[in-house]
């Protein structure tokens, strides 16, 4: 097996009068270039998961492996650059900054990197929105375009440092069936040309039979016996 991102024992608890348990001794290992789907019912922890993997939440226990590396010992800023060099996000909504035109929000997570010169951030990002169908979009703002489109405007971002990994939640799940399917296609495509690796939650259980493997959550543990 060639890991790229790797839990082991990984467990969060908020602490309070009662810790509430989100997620309980999860190990799991995602190969370079699969495309995994996370599943299972309302509360169950999917979401809790995704967020421990893309290192956007810390583990109470266990440690998260991300391309050999542990990043338990990582601090907020060695966290932060990691996040920005290897990993891309993709929600349910999108989250694109109304301010901004979209090619400048593809254009944010570049500039704060900082690994590219303007120009060549600016090309990089006008090359990902024309791959994804933006061409004639770039210049609007978010309310401007559809929902599908802004979705696949979110994509691009993710793309922007060219990641190892992409990370969606729900990515489908706000959109009609139509533009479900093409976010389902762009993801799937990623790995299969592209070879990105693609780890996403989902209630969609057409978006999940397109993945390489799917892993059931229920009550924050890993259900061996999962079956869509």
């Amino acid at each position: 097996m060639n890991a790229i991102l790797t839990a082991e024992q990984v467990g969060r608890v908020l602490p309070a009068e009662v810790p509430v348990t989100l997620v309980q001794d999860v190990s799991l290992a995602v190969e370079r270039g699969e495309f995994v789907a996370i599943m299972g019912p309302s509360g169950s922890g999917k979401s809790s998961l995704l967020y421990l993997l893309g290192l956007l939440d810390t583990p109470t226990s266990g440690r998260i492996l991300l391309d050999g590396q542990d990043t338990s010992g990582f601090g907020e800023d060695e966290l932060a650059t990691t996040r920005l060099q290897k990993l891309g996000f993709v929600f349910q909504f999108h989250f694109l900054l109304a301010e901004f035109s979209v090619l400048d929000n593809v254009l944010l997570p570049m500039r704060r990197l900082g690994a590219l010169a303007e120009d060549l951030a600016r090309q990089r990002a006008e090359h990902l929105l024309d791959q994804l169908g933006l061409r004639e979009h770039w210049h609007k703002r978010p309310h401007q375009i559809s929902g599908g489109q802004r979705q696949r405007a979110a994509i691009a971002r993710a793309l922007a440092n060219d990641p190892l990994i992409i990370l969606a939640d729900e990515p489908t799940g706000n959109l009609d069936t139509r533009a479900g399917a093409n976010v389902r296609q762009i993801l799937h495509d990623l790995t299969r040309e592209f070879g990105k690796t693609v780890i996403a939650v989902t209630h969609d259980l057409t978006f999940a039979k397109a993945a390489d493997r799917q892993i059931g959550i229920v009550d924050g543990l890993i259900d061996p016996k999962w079956r869509m």
